[in-house]
């Protein structure tokens, strides 16, 4: 194989969009790579949802309030992970699209507020044309209702928290 040879091959491998290409023969091997080195040719996308930016205190004039004023936002961050804590979250077993009622002229499966049980059905999630029925593997109160109707769910995505109490 002669040099010509080597670059006709080196820019049929470009143009193919391989990534690595290993041809031997009896007297010659080569090992053509395109891309990064990384072999991460595949471009990544990032998707982020937008938070909701909590609004900003007022400026403190005096410099001995600030510590008091970053102290009390950790206490209550933690106060509310502390209160997550005792609550049993429910999780989505499929990916989907979910859905709070069974049809769009019914009521919704479950309120914050109401009592359910072992085998109460919460929500639907729609997966590929086919609507499936979440059921409750616990009994207790519904707190909190975390994915609002018709938004698409991964899997293992908190749904609701339910006070076991």
């Amino acid at each position: 194989m002669d040099i010509k040879e080597i670059q006709s091959l080196i820019k049929f491998v470009a143009k193919s969009g391989a990534s690595e290409v290993k041809l031997e023969t009896d007297d010659i091997k080569i090992t053509i790579r395109t891309g990064s080195l990384s072999g991460n040719s595949e471009p990544t996308y990032v998707h982020t949802m937008p938070m909701a930016q909590p609004a900003m205190p007022a400026p403190v004039a005096s410099a001995a309030a600030e510590p008091q004023q970053a102290a009390a936002p950790a206490s209550e961050a933690e106060q509310k992970k502390a209160d997550d804590d005792k609550y049993i979250t429910i999780k989505s077993p499929i990916i989907g699209t979910f859905y709070r009622k069974p049809s769009p002229d019914k009521p919704v499966f479950v309120e914050v507020g109401d009592t359910i049980g072992t085998g109460d059905v919460l929500c639907v999630i729609e997966a590929m044309k086919l609507f499936n029925d979440i059921e409750s593997e616990v009994s207790g109160k519904i707190v909190k209702i975390l994915v609002d109707d018709s938004s698409p769910v991964e899997f293992d995505q908190p749904l609701f928290l339910v006070d076991p109490s």
